[in-house]
């Protein structure tokens, strides 16, 4: 599948104007609703004219057909040598797509990315190439909104599958480095790179094995199914390593391809073994990195469940065989001793702090996207909270905070006092009738000392015994980025 500068150039003329917002407008929103269910009768009616976009759109997001002569009056002197590269075929007088060209794009940039065909269109199952080349999934998608977008020199895109990561880290990194073992989306990711016209140094090899130096952002989805070893793998989502020894090597491996201050950022799966607290065993991965860590749990699976979203997305039909391999998967399970999958968020910080902060949790509430903003605030929280004089710090109330009261109709004072963040993780603390005083007053005037000290006098209590017990609750306020040192 090979295009030259110039074919490309070509093809991008006739992408033009066939974008994300404009698939919406021709299809409507409830047939764009449809297509996210891989249901493509609603777009096939909304396109139903002879413009380019329609055709545009039936071809590539909806896996349809077009006459010969349409699809030549599209794609003009490009035609020939599309078919040549595979990414149309002809059969008879029927031209479809054999690649999915997908508009996609953020806030301020619209991009086409390659792909593979979206496998199960209208619920029938079509089993996938081992080389398959995935596109832009929820997975995929969720690892852009976890991402830090600040300003950098240098990002890794770990495993770019499609390159859909690598676009993005385009946007604010200076340059960029993708990787893969996966040959075929190598390709697919290049000519994603060259259509959009963005400069992307790929590279072939496993893990941090094909790249050198050091990064001030890693991100990576790792292929993550823990599974049976049978038949043909799919390389998008499985590897040759044992059970999520994937996730642990990116892990434990980061340490080395770091800038000072940079960050690593994985959505990952990880086994929950029997006998072994989840957190216990990933702290174990993460201890002899001396990196700081923060572990997001964002959903345990049960291994059924796990099971069955797995063989659904290889493409098997339920059946004799379908089952086989259900009871396959579940057997092994049992042998190797595992009571469930997690899935979530492993964001890994380099410090030359001598003792790293090392933060496992679980949050299954929803957030408020992109999350990734959270993520950029971290390290400096972190410095934050290694002041030696925090209560000396002047503090202010962050810009997302907003306070929540509940209380009786009349009441002259609530039952409860709650702050919430209205970005990020969008985390909650409850607070006592002494920290809703200390945050109302936290407007950079005065050091935390001192508004706790004017506190403990208004109450009639000790001022050292008021500091000593709400430090750490000063802290969590920072730790959650409820206030900010000003």
């Amino acid at each position: 599948m090979k295009l030259n500068a110039g074919q490309i150039t070509r093809l991008r003329e006739v992408l033009e104007g066939f974008t994300a917002d404009a698939v919406l407008e021709v299809l409507g929103l409830p047939a764009w609703r449809a297509l996210a269910r891989n249901e493509t009768t609603p777009g096939f009616l909304a396109t139903a004219g002879d413009s380019k976009l329609e055709l545009l759109t039936r071809l590539f997001s909806l896996q349809g057909t077009v006459t010969s002569a349409a699809a030549r009056a599209v794609f003009g002197d490009v035609f020939e040598s599309l078919l040549e590269a595979r990414i149309l075929g002809l059969n008879n007088d029927a031209v479809s797509a054999l690649v999915e060209i997908r508009p996609y794009g953020d806030e301020t940039h619209d991009w086409w990315v390659l792909s593979d065909l979206t496998p199960g269109m209208n619920g029938v199952p079509s089993p996938v190439r081992p080389d398959f080349v995935l596109g832009i999934s929820e997975a995929s998608s969720s690892l852009a909104r976890l991402t830090a977008r600040q300003p950098i020199r240098r990002a890794l895109d770990l495993g770019t599958g499609c390159g859909v990561q690598a676009l993005h880290l385009s946007t604010h990194a200076q340059q960029v480095v993708a990787t893969d073992v996966n040959d075929r989306a190598l390709m697919l990711a290049a000519i994603t790179a060259e259509l959009n016209q963005v400069e992307i140094d790929f590279a072939n090899g496993s893990l941090y094995e094909p790249v050198s130096g050091e990064f001030d952002l890693i991100v990576t989805n790792p292929p993550f199914v823990v599974s049976p070893v049978e038949g043909d793998r799919l390389v998008y989502r499985e590897t040759g390593f044992a059970a999520d020894d994937i996730v642990r090597h990116v892990v434990t491996g980061a340490a080395d391809y770091l800038a000072n201050d940079g960050l690593c950022q994985i959505l990952a799966a990880w086994v929950e073994p029997e006998g072994q607290p989840w957190d216990e065993r990933l702290a174990e991965w993460i201890e002899p990195t001396a990196l700081d860590a923060w572990v997001i749990r964002r959903e345990s699976v049960d291994l059924p469940e796990y099971t069955e979203m797995w063989l659904a997305d290889s493409g098997l039909a339920r059946g004799p065989e379908f089952t086989r391999r259900y009871e396959h998967w579940l057997a092994w399970f049992e042998s190797q001793q595992i009571a469930s999958m997690g899935f979530g968020w492993i964001n890994l910080h380099k410090t030359d702090r001598e003792q790293p902060s090392v933060r496992i949790e679980e949050h299954v509430a929803p957030v408020a996207e992109p999350v990734g903003v959270e993520f950029a605030a971290w390290p400096e929280r972190l410095n934050q909270l290694e002041a030696p004089d925090l209560l000396e710090q002047h503090w202010v109330v962050a810009p997302d905070v907003v306070e929540e009261t509940i209380a009786r109709p009349g009441a002259s004072n609530p039952n409860s006092i709650s702050l919430r963040r209205t970005t990020g993780l969008a985390p909650t603390a409850h607070l006592d009738t002494i920290t809703a005083g200390f945050v109302s007053a936290c407007d950079g005037d005065l050091s935390g000392k001192q508004i706790l000290d004017s506190i403990a006098s208004i109450l009639g209590l000790d001022a050292a015994e008021t500091n000593r017990q709400h430090e750490p609750i000063i802290l969590d306020l920072v730790r959650d980025g409820f206030i900010v040192s000003r």
